[in-house]
Protein backbone atom coordinates (compact mmCIF):
# COMPACT_ATOMS: atom_id res chain seq x y z
CA UNK A 1 0.00 0.00 0.00
CA UNK A 2 2.86 2.25 1.13
CA UNK A 3 4.68 1.79 -2.08
CA UNK A 4 1.68 2.27 -4.44
CA UNK A 5 1.13 5.84 -2.58
CA UNK A 6 4.89 6.56 -2.97
CA UNK A 7 4.89 5.62 -6.62
CA UNK A 8 1.68 8.09 -7.51
CA UNK A 9 3.36 10.44 -5.32
CA UNK A 10 6.28 10.34 -7.58
CA UNK A 11 4.23 10.72 -10.52
CA UNK A 12 2.02 13.35 -9.19
CA UNK A 13 5.86 14.83 -8.77
CA UNK A 14 6.92 14.65 -12.00
CA UNK A 15 3.71 16.22 -13.22
CA UNK A 16 4.00 19.28 -11.23
CA UNK A 17 8.34 19.46 -11.98
CA UNK A 18 7.27 19.19 -15.85
CA UNK A 19 4.24 21.78 -15.80
CA UNK A 20 6.40 23.79 -14.11
CA UNK A 21 9.03 23.65 -16.73
CA UNK A 22 6.57 24.46 -19.24
CA UNK A 23 6.30 27.99 -17.12
CA UNK A 24 9.77 28.60 -17.29
CA UNK A 25 10.41 27.97 -20.91
CA UNK A 26 7.29 29.34 -22.19
CA UNK A 27 7.79 31.73 -24.82
CA UNK A 28 6.01 34.66 -23.56
CA UNK A 29 6.40 37.28 -26.38
CA UNK A 30 5.33 35.06 -28.57
CA UNK A 31 2.36 33.74 -27.22
CA UNK A 32 -0.09 34.76 -29.52
CA UNK A 33 1.99 35.60 -32.19
CA UNK A 34 1.90 34.98 -35.69
CA UNK A 35 5.19 35.44 -37.14
CA UNK A 36 6.07 33.11 -40.45
CA UNK A 37 7.94 34.77 -43.14
CA UNK A 38 6.09 36.42 -45.38
CA UNK A 39 5.88 37.08 -49.02
CA UNK A 40 3.60 39.23 -50.92
CA UNK A 41 2.95 39.80 -54.70
CA UNK A 42 0.56 42.41 -56.09
CA UNK A 43 0.19 42.27 -59.63
CA UNK A 44 0.37 45.33 -61.00
CA UNK A 45 -0.07 44.66 -65.00
CA UNK A 46 0.24 41.20 -66.94
CA UNK A 47 3.46 40.60 -66.40
CA UNK A 48 4.71 42.89 -63.38
CA UNK A 49 4.34 42.37 -60.03
CA UNK A 50 5.66 44.79 -56.80
CA UNK A 51 7.05 42.33 -54.39
CA UNK A 52 7.59 42.64 -50.39
CA UNK A 53 9.86 39.56 -48.73
CA UNK A 54 9.44 39.80 -44.93
CA UNK A 55 11.84 37.25 -42.57
CA UNK A 56 12.02 37.02 -38.89
CA UNK A 57 15.89 38.81 -38.07
CA UNK A 58 18.15 39.66 -35.19
CA UNK A 59 19.35 42.71 -36.75
CA UNK A 60 19.60 44.90 -40.26
CA UNK A 61 22.16 42.27 -41.04
CA UNK A 62 21.22 38.76 -39.03
CA UNK A 63 18.04 37.67 -40.77
CA UNK A 64 17.30 33.42 -41.50
CA UNK A 65 18.69 32.36 -44.59
CA UNK A 66 15.82 31.85 -46.90
CA UNK A 67 14.80 33.40 -49.58
CA UNK A 68 12.37 33.18 -52.44
CA UNK A 69 13.74 31.68 -56.03
CA UNK A 70 11.57 33.16 -58.50
CA UNK A 71 10.94 31.04 -61.86
CA UNK A 72 13.95 31.61 -64.62
CA UNK A 73 13.02 34.95 -66.88
CA UNK A 74 11.82 37.17 -63.74
CA UNK A 75 13.68 40.33 -63.85
CA UNK A 76 13.80 43.28 -60.90
CA UNK A 77 12.35 46.54 -63.12
CA UNK A 78 13.08 48.83 -59.48
CA UNK A 79 15.46 48.94 -57.06
CA UNK A 80 15.24 46.66 -53.70
CA UNK A 81 14.68 48.99 -50.66
CA UNK A 82 15.17 47.11 -47.38
CA UNK A 83 14.26 48.32 -43.72
CA UNK A 84 14.30 46.34 -40.01
CA UNK A 85 11.88 46.95 -37.35
CA UNK A 86 9.97 44.75 -34.77
CA UNK A 87 12.40 41.73 -35.16
CA UNK A 88 11.96 41.10 -39.04
CA UNK A 89 13.97 42.53 -42.12
CA UNK A 90 11.57 43.60 -44.73
CA UNK A 91 12.50 44.03 -48.49
CA UNK A 92 10.18 45.55 -51.39
CA UNK A 93 10.84 45.93 -54.93
CA UNK A 94 9.01 45.40 -58.67
CA UNK A 95 9.86 42.80 -60.71
CA UNK A 96 8.39 41.46 -64.51
CA UNK A 97 7.91 37.94 -65.03
CA UNK A 98 7.67 37.27 -68.83
CA UNK A 99 4.63 35.33 -69.35
CA UNK A 100 2.79 36.07 -66.09
CA UNK A 101 3.23 33.70 -63.00
CA UNK A 102 0.04 31.26 -63.33
CA UNK A 103 1.52 27.83 -63.56
CA UNK A 104 4.70 28.74 -61.73
CA UNK A 105 6.30 28.00 -58.98
CA UNK A 106 8.07 30.29 -56.37
CA UNK A 107 10.62 28.05 -54.55
CA UNK A 108 12.13 28.62 -51.21
CA UNK A 109 15.58 26.13 -51.20
CA UNK A 110 16.44 27.02 -47.43
CA UNK A 111 12.94 26.50 -46.20
CA UNK A 112 13.98 22.71 -45.02
CA UNK A 113 16.32 24.15 -42.57
CA UNK A 114 14.63 26.21 -40.46
CA UNK A 115 11.44 25.53 -38.15
CA UNK A 116 9.73 28.84 -40.50
CA UNK A 117 6.63 28.37 -41.69
CA UNK A 118 6.00 30.88 -45.04
CA UNK A 119 2.62 32.30 -45.77
CA UNK A 120 2.46 33.57 -49.33
CA UNK A 121 0.02 36.07 -50.15
CA UNK A 122 -0.72 37.02 -53.81
CA UNK A 123 -3.30 39.59 -55.12
CA UNK A 124 -4.06 39.57 -58.87
CA UNK A 125 -5.05 42.34 -60.93
CA UNK A 126 -8.65 41.24 -60.93
CA UNK A 127 -9.02 41.39 -56.82
CA UNK A 128 -9.09 37.79 -56.12
CA UNK A 129 -5.94 36.40 -53.89
CA UNK A 130 -4.35 33.44 -53.59
CA UNK A 131 -2.97 32.19 -50.19
CA UNK A 132 -0.42 29.48 -48.88
CA UNK A 133 1.06 28.34 -45.98
CA UNK A 134 4.28 27.02 -47.05
CA UNK A 135 5.81 24.67 -44.46
CA UNK A 136 9.58 23.06 -44.27
CA UNK A 137 8.92 19.77 -46.32
CA UNK A 138 7.37 21.62 -49.21
CA UNK A 139 9.38 24.41 -50.08
CA UNK A 140 7.43 25.81 -53.21
CA UNK A 141 4.87 27.68 -54.08
CA UNK A 142 2.49 26.58 -57.11
CA UNK A 143 0.70 30.47 -58.66
CA UNK A 144 -2.55 29.27 -60.03
CA UNK A 145 -5.57 30.99 -62.07
CA UNK A 146 -8.30 32.90 -60.18
CA UNK A 147 -9.69 31.12 -57.42
CA UNK A 148 -13.29 30.35 -56.89
CA UNK A 149 -14.70 29.64 -53.32
CA UNK A 150 -14.15 26.88 -52.47
CA UNK A 151 -10.14 27.91 -51.86
CA UNK A 152 -11.38 30.59 -49.58
CA UNK A 153 -13.28 28.43 -47.87
CA UNK A 154 -10.13 25.82 -47.27
CA UNK A 155 -7.44 28.77 -46.96
CA UNK A 156 -9.22 30.33 -44.12
CA UNK A 157 -10.58 27.50 -42.26
CA UNK A 158 -6.95 26.08 -41.69
CA UNK A 159 -5.61 29.44 -41.14
CA UNK A 160 -8.66 29.55 -38.29
CA UNK A 161 -7.79 26.25 -37.14
CA UNK A 162 -3.96 27.12 -37.10
CA UNK A 163 -4.04 30.47 -35.32
CA UNK A 164 -6.06 28.95 -32.31
CA UNK A 165 -4.16 25.88 -32.07
CA UNK A 166 -1.20 27.85 -31.72
CA UNK A 167 -2.40 30.90 -29.97
CA UNK A 168 -1.17 29.06 -26.28
CA UNK A 169 -3.12 32.39 -24.42
CA UNK A 170 -6.21 31.54 -26.21
CA UNK A 171 -5.80 27.87 -25.12
CA UNK A 172 -5.53 28.62 -21.68
CA UNK A 173 -8.24 30.97 -21.46
CA UNK A 174 -10.27 28.08 -22.44
CA UNK A 175 -8.70 25.68 -20.25
CA UNK A 176 -9.40 27.48 -17.73
CA UNK A 177 -13.23 27.51 -18.56
CA UNK A 178 -12.99 23.86 -18.69
CA UNK A 179 -11.51 23.23 -15.21
CA UNK A 180 -13.97 26.07 -13.60
CA UNK A 181 -17.13 25.19 -15.10
CA UNK A 182 -18.21 21.54 -14.34
CA UNK A 183 -21.64 21.46 -15.73
CA UNK A 184 -21.37 20.11 -19.69
CA UNK A 185 -24.39 22.51 -20.71
CA UNK A 186 -23.32 25.54 -18.74
CA UNK A 187 -19.46 24.85 -20.58
CA UNK A 188 -21.34 24.56 -23.78
CA UNK A 189 -23.15 27.78 -23.31
CA UNK A 190 -19.90 29.55 -22.05
CA UNK A 191 -17.81 28.63 -24.99
CA UNK A 192 -20.40 29.54 -27.44
CA UNK A 193 -20.53 33.04 -25.70
CA UNK A 194 -16.90 33.33 -25.84
CA UNK A 195 -16.93 32.07 -29.85
CA UNK A 196 -20.00 34.52 -30.69
CA UNK A 197 -18.17 37.61 -28.91
CA UNK A 198 -14.89 36.99 -30.47
CA UNK A 199 -16.90 37.00 -34.27
CA UNK A 200 -18.31 40.46 -33.50
CA UNK A 201 -14.92 42.13 -32.69
CA UNK A 202 -12.90 39.96 -35.14
CA UNK A 203 -15.06 41.31 -37.72
CA UNK A 204 -15.31 44.69 -36.55
CA UNK A 205 -11.20 45.06 -36.71
CA UNK A 206 -11.02 43.14 -39.95
CA UNK A 207 -13.27 45.91 -41.74
CA UNK A 208 -11.50 48.62 -40.08
CA UNK A 209 -14.99 49.81 -38.14
CA UNK A 210 -13.26 48.61 -34.83
CA UNK A 211 -9.27 50.26 -34.04
CA UNK A 212 -7.41 49.51 -30.78
CA UNK A 213 -3.59 49.21 -30.55
CA UNK A 214 -2.37 45.24 -30.20
CA UNK A 215 -0.03 45.88 -27.21
CA UNK A 216 -2.73 46.96 -24.90
CA UNK A 217 -5.26 44.09 -26.31
CA UNK A 218 -2.16 41.32 -25.57
CA UNK A 219 -2.01 42.60 -22.09
CA UNK A 220 -5.39 42.49 -21.30
CA UNK A 221 -5.78 39.05 -22.98
CA UNK A 222 -3.26 37.96 -20.78
CA UNK A 223 -5.18 39.65 -17.71
CA UNK A 224 -8.15 37.96 -18.59
CA UNK A 225 -6.77 34.59 -17.65
CA UNK A 226 -5.60 35.64 -14.70
CA UNK A 227 -8.48 36.33 -13.61
CA UNK A 228 -10.07 33.43 -14.65
CA UNK A 229 -7.47 31.26 -12.52
CA UNK A 230 -8.15 33.22 -9.91
CA UNK A 231 -11.67 32.93 -10.23
CA UNK A 232 -10.74 28.60 -10.30
CA UNK A 233 -8.55 29.34 -6.51
CA UNK A 234 -11.80 31.10 -5.12
CA UNK A 235 -14.63 28.87 -6.64
CA UNK A 236 -12.21 25.80 -4.32
CA UNK A 237 -12.38 27.82 -1.51
CA UNK A 238 -16.04 28.31 -1.28
CA UNK A 239 -16.17 31.63 -3.08
CA UNK A 240 -17.28 31.38 -5.78
CA UNK A 241 -17.13 34.78 -7.89
CA UNK A 242 -18.21 36.36 -11.02
CA UNK A 243 -17.86 33.61 -13.62
CA UNK A 244 -18.58 30.55 -11.20
CA UNK A 245 -22.30 32.01 -11.25
CA UNK A 246 -22.34 33.64 -14.75
CA UNK A 247 -19.46 32.04 -17.02
CA UNK A 248 -21.44 32.69 -20.29
CA UNK A 249 -21.11 36.94 -18.86
CA UNK A 250 -17.28 36.37 -18.49
CA UNK A 251 -16.61 34.40 -21.33
CA UNK A 252 -18.86 36.45 -23.63
CA UNK A 253 -16.56 40.16 -22.01
CA UNK A 254 -13.23 38.49 -22.50
CA UNK A 255 -14.53 36.98 -25.94
CA UNK A 256 -14.64 40.46 -27.05
CA UNK A 257 -10.71 41.36 -26.52
CA UNK A 258 -9.46 37.65 -27.40
CA UNK A 259 -11.72 38.77 -31.07
CA UNK A 260 -9.37 41.91 -31.18
CA UNK A 261 -6.49 39.24 -31.06
CA UNK A 262 -7.53 37.13 -33.27
CA UNK A 263 -7.78 39.86 -35.91
CA UNK A 264 -4.31 41.31 -34.95
CA UNK A 265 -3.24 37.58 -36.92
CA UNK A 266 -5.67 38.17 -39.77
CA UNK A 267 -4.20 41.71 -40.49
CA UNK A 268 -1.24 40.01 -41.64
CA UNK A 269 -2.82 37.31 -44.01
CA UNK A 270 -5.36 40.10 -45.13
CA UNK A 271 -8.66 39.55 -46.36
CA UNK A 272 -9.59 38.64 -50.22
CA UNK A 273 -11.77 41.90 -51.49
CA UNK A 274 -14.09 39.97 -53.49
CA UNK A 275 -14.53 37.38 -50.95
CA UNK A 276 -14.52 39.37 -47.03
CA UNK A 277 -17.46 37.89 -45.88
CA UNK A 278 -16.91 34.21 -46.75
CA UNK A 279 -13.24 34.74 -45.67
CA UNK A 280 -14.31 36.11 -42.17
CA UNK A 281 -16.82 33.44 -41.22
CA UNK A 282 -14.76 30.81 -42.21
CA UNK A 283 -11.53 31.91 -40.66
CA UNK A 284 -14.30 32.06 -37.28
CA UNK A 285 -15.44 28.59 -38.16
CA UNK A 286 -11.52 27.51 -38.45
CA UNK A 287 -11.52 29.00 -34.92
CA UNK A 288 -14.40 26.87 -33.08
CA UNK A 289 -13.20 23.99 -35.10
CA UNK A 290 -9.66 24.62 -33.04
CA UNK A 291 -11.35 24.98 -29.90
CA UNK A 292 -13.33 22.03 -29.94
CA UNK A 293 -10.63 20.04 -30.66
CA UNK A 294 -8.89 21.38 -27.71
CA UNK A 295 -11.41 20.51 -25.16
CA UNK A 296 -12.48 17.33 -26.32
CA UNK A 297 -8.73 16.75 -25.95
CA UNK A 298 -8.81 18.02 -22.65
CA UNK A 299 -11.50 16.44 -21.30
CA UNK A 300 -10.58 13.29 -23.08
CA UNK A 301 -6.88 13.08 -21.23
CA UNK A 302 -9.32 13.94 -18.04
CA UNK A 303 -11.36 11.20 -18.59
CA UNK A 304 -8.53 8.42 -18.94
CA UNK A 305 -6.36 9.89 -16.40
CA UNK A 306 -9.28 9.22 -14.05
CA UNK A 307 -10.07 5.39 -15.05
CA UNK A 308 -6.58 4.78 -15.19
CA UNK A 309 -6.14 5.91 -11.19
CA UNK A 310 -9.72 4.05 -10.87
CA UNK A 311 -8.64 0.57 -12.22
CA UNK A 312 -4.70 1.11 -10.41
CA UNK A 313 -6.75 2.16 -7.35
CA UNK A 314 -4.59 4.74 -6.51
CA UNK A 315 -5.92 7.73 -4.44
CA UNK A 316 -6.72 10.78 -5.76
CA UNK A 317 -4.28 13.83 -5.49
CA UNK A 318 -6.55 16.82 -5.42
CA UNK A 319 -3.42 18.76 -5.14
CA UNK A 320 -2.69 17.92 -8.80
CA UNK A 321 -5.67 19.95 -9.66
CA UNK A 322 -5.25 22.08 -7.31
CA UNK A 323 -1.77 23.47 -8.39
CA UNK A 324 -3.34 23.84 -12.10
CA UNK A 325 -5.00 27.41 -11.64
CA UNK A 326 -1.49 27.86 -9.98
CA UNK A 327 0.61 27.56 -13.16
CA UNK A 328 -2.21 28.77 -15.67
CA UNK A 329 -2.12 31.73 -13.31
CA UNK A 330 1.21 32.58 -13.05
CA UNK A 331 2.22 31.41 -16.85
CA UNK A 332 -0.39 34.38 -17.63
CA UNK A 333 1.17 36.97 -15.33
CA UNK A 334 4.59 36.54 -16.80
CA UNK A 335 3.08 37.65 -20.65
CA UNK A 336 1.18 39.99 -18.75
CA UNK A 337 4.31 41.32 -17.44
CA UNK A 338 6.33 41.16 -20.63
CA UNK A 339 3.54 42.65 -23.00
CA UNK A 340 2.85 45.55 -20.69
CA UNK A 341 7.18 45.89 -20.59
CA UNK A 342 6.52 46.15 -24.57
CA UNK A 343 4.19 49.00 -24.38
Amino acid sequence: MIGRKLAALLRVTAMVVTMVVGVIAAPPATADEFKPAYLELKQTGAETFDVLWKVPALDESTTLAIKPVFPAGATDTAPRMASFASGASVQRWSMRMPGGMVGKAVEFPGLARTRVDVLVRLVRSDGTTQLARILPGERRFVVSASPGQFEVVRTYTVLGIEHILTGFDHLLFVLALVLLVKDRRRLLLTITAFTVAHSITLALASLGVLKVPGPPVEASIALSIVFVAGEIIHARQGRPGLTQRYPWVVAFTFGLLHGLGFASALAQVGLPPLSIPTALLFFNVGVEIGQLLFIAAVLTVMWIARRLMQRARLPAFPGLWRVAPYVIGGMASYWLFDRIAAF
